[in-house]
C-alpha cells in the first residue's frame, strides 16, 4: 500500500462497496493526484442476521468496527448510510462532508402493486423497521408485518420466491445498484416519513486529521448537511435509536426549511406528528423545537416505554 494513499474503510456489502467506490472515485475526480484504496471490514450487523436489529443492539452495529478501523488508524476516512449512524459519534471523529442526498422516501417492491392500497388484504410485508411498520400498520391495519433482514438482493429474493407478498427498501439503495426498475411505488412523506437521514452518504474521519479534512471538504453537499443536521437533531433531542420507531424529513426552498418529525406506536394504533419551518441557517434550533413539541404530544413517555421493552 502505498504511504500516500487515502484508505476508505467499508462494509463489505454490495450497497456499502458501491457507495465507497462512488466516493473514491469522487476523490479522485477531485484530487487527480491522491491515491484511494478500499479497506472492507465485516461488522457485527453484517454477521448476525437471525435476529432483528433491536434485539442485537440497532443500526450502529454496522459502523462500530468501520469506527475502530478509523482510531486505530488502519483506515483514514469512513463511508456511511447515514440513516445508520448514531446520532453522538466517538469523541475525535466527525462527520467531514456529506454527499448530495438522494431520493430519500420508501419504495414498496410488490409484483402487482403500484400503491400500498393495491396490496391484498393481509398481504405479508417484510421489513425490519419499526419506523416503517408503525406507518404501514396505521395506513393499513390489516397488513401482516414480516421481519427482512440481509442484503437488497437477498431481501429480493424472499419476494421473488414468494415468501412474502411485497418489501418495503429505501429508494436510495435500489437506485445506486441499478435496481430502480424494482420499485413499484415511491411512498409519499405524507404516507410514510423516511427514516432520518435517509439518502445521504456521509464521511467519518478524525476530527484533528487536517490534511483529510481538506480533502474531503471538496465533496461535502451543504444543503445536503442543513437538512441532514435537522434531521439528526430531531431524533438527537428524542433520545431515540437509529431502530426507534422515529421519523423526520427536511426540504428546502432557498433559505427557507421544512422539517416534520414523527414518533409512533410500533403497531400504529398512534402516530405523533408535527411539523416546523424556519430559516436554514437554525436547522439544529428548527430540529430541537420540533422534538420538544412532539416530546410535549406524548413522545418522551412512548420512548421510555419502548427502550424499557
Amino acid at each position: 500500500m502505498s504511504a500516500a494513499a487515502l484508505r476508505i474503510a467499508t462494509r463489505k456489502s454490495p450497497l456499502a462497496l458501491w457507495q465507497a467506490e462512488h466516493v473514491s472515485a469522487l476523490l479522485r475526480h477531485a484530487h487527480p493526484d491522491l491515491n484511494v484504496e478500499l479497506v472492507p471490514l465485516s461488522t457485527k450487523g453484517d454477521r448476525i442476521q437471525d435476529r432483528s436489529l433491536a434485539a442485537i443492539g440497532g443500526k450502529g452495529l454496522f459502523i462500530k468496527e468501520l469506527e475502530t478501523a478509523l482510531e486505530d488508524r488502519r483506515a483514514d476516512i469512513a463511508v456511511h448510510s447515514m440513516k445508520d449512524v448514531p446520532g453522538e459519534l466517538p469523541e475525535g471523529l466527525c462527520i467531514a462532508a456529506v454527499l448530495p442526498r438522494a431520493d430519500a422516501r420508501d419504495a414498496l417492491l410488490a409484483p402487482d402493486a403500484k400503491s400500498l392500497n393495491d396490496l391484498p388484504r393481509g398481504a405479508r410485508v417484510g421489513t425490519s423497521s419499526l419506523r416503517r411498520q408503525a406507518q404501514l400498520l396505521a395506513a393499513r391495519p390489516d397488513l401482516k408485518i414480516e421481519g427482512l433482514r440481509g442484503n437488497v438482493d437477498t431481501r429480493l429474493r424472499r419476494l421473488d420466491n414468494g415468501e412474502l407478498d411485497a418489501i418495503i427498501l429505501a429508494c436510495a439503495g435500489l437506485i445506486r445498484m441499478g435496481w430502480e426498475s424494482r420499485i413499484g411505488a415511491r411512498l409519499e412523506p405524507s404516507l410514510c416519513l423516511p427514516a432520518v437521514a435517509q439518502g445521504i452518504i456521509g464521511i467519518e474521519c478524525r476530527s484533528a486529521d487536517a490534511r483529510v479534512r481538506l480533502l474531503l471538504g471538496a465533496l461535502n453537499h451543504a444543503p445536503t448537511r442543513l437538512v441532514m443536521d435537522a434531521e439528526r437533531a430531531f431524533a438527537g433531542r428524542l433520545g431515540g435509536s437509529c431502530q426507534s420507531p422515529i421519523a423526520a424529513h427536511a426540504t428546502l426552498h432557498r433559505e427557507h426549511m421544512t422539517l416534520d418529525g414523527l414518533v409512533a406506536e410500533p403497531d400504529g394504533s398512534r402516530l405523533l406528528r408535527d411539523c416546523i419551518a424556519g430559516s436554514s441557517e437554525d436547522a439544529r434550533g428548527l430540529g430541537e423545537r420540533l422534538a420538544d413539541r412532539v416530546l410535549a404530544a406524548g413522545a418522551g413517555a412512548l420512548l421510555e416505554r419502548l427502550r424499557n421493552d
